[in-house]
């Protein structure tokens, strides 16, 4: 059938693939719970129903505030289905940041999933004049109606008749959903996506996974657009979707689902390629040098080009190595769809080796989200690019090499602001995405940097400092680092171990120090540290390189602010919270 609105998913669903054991599958009490395509479509029907007797009418904002589940994916065909408005929310954010949303969203009904949530977001909700429903979607002590109260209430009152006539009447340029991202200042924006802007994006992706690709496992927060397209993408192809129970499970649920397509960010990568490598150490003198031999080759490893003694040192290397590795990490993958940020090209080249083939892609919420993705066949995919432009998507270079884009991938604007809307989209229809980047010979996209992030130093030498951090972090002692000097006379950077690697290095060098605090100061540890950047500074110019630098025992997490829900930095928290450390850096 034609899909031209996201709902339209689930009729499809319905007709293609109606025997699918599991359309969507969460895990409760140690067992999953899987839900039919018969039993989704049934409760999002209900839920629709439940929320016309509760006066949802068509334009109507609504909002869902939970983790990934299937009630997620209910409650958004739901909404949509009747012509109201999808508004899904970080769990994460700040309290002030849950008021100004559900106050310029102007929010009729809102979902939240959880005592913690419900807590946080208590002292809100009497301030937003325009709520009239509550719901909450576990066991509460409030005086809030539970989920499973709406949808008795639609199977009390169903109207399919009623509900098919607005289902017709939503068109597929119609608003269907505002994201509301965070930036660095500022208050949140809304960014908006008709139906069509995604719808676009599944048609231009159906053939991104094999014909066999038919269960994934999704983790990253459905809230976020890259999550939730690909969600929508999975739905589209008939296949299976397994939430994980939380970042800290994703090693046991690959095991347990045994996926063949997942999404993730680098830094998820980063952390399985640094256990695989410390794994190693453990090893006896003879196979620890077999095991370092296919690890450093599958570094190497590239798509095309490759010698037919490469080709049967890969094959050794997979019979005693690589095969061992899938089976631990419960890999039977298709595909893995990485983004949020660059991957570093070794490592993409790694776990392209090893069986984990890496896809990766580019976009942001303003562009439905992907702009250009790694692809299937002739030039489609080349580690250390994130592939070619979507079909219908033009993209250009303008001023200081800044990614401009234009196509049905681009939002209808953010919400309530038109000012805001015109400062990104031009007269012309481009969008300016703030990011720079180059293009190969064969047209696939490189990302080089970001155009805030670009300083100039005292002596006006422009220094890209992303270029400068993923160098730095290709070594097994650095885990995250943010590099700083506008204005300055020089570039200097604030780093942080990767613990579990040093904590390992330093029991070999008989290095003795009881907290994060004393190991980075221990002088063994400093000298082994100015030896690392010594070495990479060499891959930059004079005017690029790191003259001073801080190694600091903090680890940058979600939770602690330093990390967004896609696991990027935040730069400006972290200068903030050292901002004394990085002033002594330049007096």
């Amino acid at each position: 059938m034609k899909i031209t609105r996201i709902f339209d998913l689930l009729d499809n669903y319905l007709e293609q693939y109606p025997q699918q054991e599991a359309a969507l599958a969460y895990k409760r009490a140690g067992q999953w719970r899987k839900y039919s395509i018969q039993e989704y479509v049934e409760l999002t029907n209900l839920i629709s129903y439940g929320m016309l007797q509760q006066g949802i009418k068509p334009g109507d904002n609504v909002g869902i505030v939970s983790g990934n589940r299937p009630q997620w994916n209910m409650l958004d065909m739901a909404i949509m289905q009747i012509g109201a408005i999808s508004i899904p929310i970080y769990p994460t954010i700040s309290q002030e940041d849950y008021r100004y949303i559900l106050n310029h969203a102007e929010m009729k009904m809102i979902f939240i999933e959880g005592k913690d949530l419900r807590r946080k977001l208590e002292p809100v909700l009497p301030d937003v004049k325009t709520l009239k429903s509550i719901f909450v979607f576990d066991e509460t002590d409030g005086d809030y109606k539970f989920l499973d109260q709406l949808i008795e209430l639609g199977r009390e009152h169903q109207a399919p008749e009623k509900l098919q006539a607005l289902k017709d009447s939503v068109r597929t340029g119609d608003l269907a959903t505002i994201i509301y991202t965070s930036g660095t200042t500022g208050n949140p924006k809304g960014v908006m996506l008709s139906h069509s802007n995604i719808v676009s994006q599944i048609e231009n992706l159906k053939t991104t996974p094999s014909t066999w690709s038919k269960t994934s496992l999704s983790f990253l927060p459905l809230c976020h657009a890259y999550e939730r397209m690909l969600v929508y993408l999975y739905q589209f192809l008939g296949m299976s979707v397994y939430y994980a129970e939380s970042l800290a499970t994703i090693a046991d649920n690959i095991k347990e689902v045994n996926p063949t397509m997942m999404s993730a960010v680098p830094r998820l990568l980063e952390k399985i390629y640094d256990k695989l490598y410390l794994a190693g150490k453990k090893l006896s003198f003879v196979q620890r040098n077999i095991y370092y031999w296919a690890f450093h080759l599958a570094t190497r490893y590239q798509l095309e080009g490759m010698s037919a003694w490469q080709q049967w040192q890969l094959k050794l290397a997979d019979k005693l190595i690589y095969s061992k590795w899938r089976a631990a990490i419960g890999g039977n993958f298709d595909i893995v769809v990485s983004g949020g940020s660059a991957i570093q090209p070794h490592m993409a080249s790694f776990f392209s080796a090893i069986g984990m083939p890496v896809f990766e892609g580019y976009g942001l919420s303003e562009t439905s989200p992907v702009i250009a993705v790694s692809q299937r066949g002739k030039n489609g995919r080349k580690f250390g690019t994130v592939g070619l432009p979507l079909p219908g998507v033009e993209v250009k270079l303008g001023e200081r090499d800044e990614i401009l884009c234009r196509g049905h991938n681009v939002m209808l604007g953010y919400y309530r602001d038109p000012d805001l809307t015109a400062q990104v989209i031009d007269a012309d229809g481009w969008f300016h995405t703030g990011d720079t980047g180059k293009f190969t010979t064969e047209g696939q996209l490189i990302i080089t940097g970001r155009l805030k992030s670009i300083f100039k130093t005292s002596f006006g030498k422009y220094v890209n400092p992303q270029a400068v951090e993923s160098k730095f972090t290709e070594s097994p002692l650095i885990d995250q680092m943010i590099v700083l000097g506008e204005n300055k006379k020089f570039a200097a950077a604030i780093m942080t171990p990767d613990f579990v690697y040093l904590k390992s290095w330093a029991k070999l060098h008989h290095v003795d120090a009881a907290t994060n605090e004393e190991l980075v100061k221990h002088p063994v540890v400093q000298k082994r540290y100015t030896e690392e950047v010594k070495k990479y500074n060499q891959n930059f110019g004079d005017f690029e390189q790191v003259k001073r630098w801080i190694l600091v025992p903090d680890e940058w997490t979600q939770p602690n602010g330093m990390l967004s829900p896609t696991l990027k930095i935040k730069r400006n928290v972290i200068e903030e919270r050292y901002k004394d450390q990085i002033e002594k850096l330049f007096s």
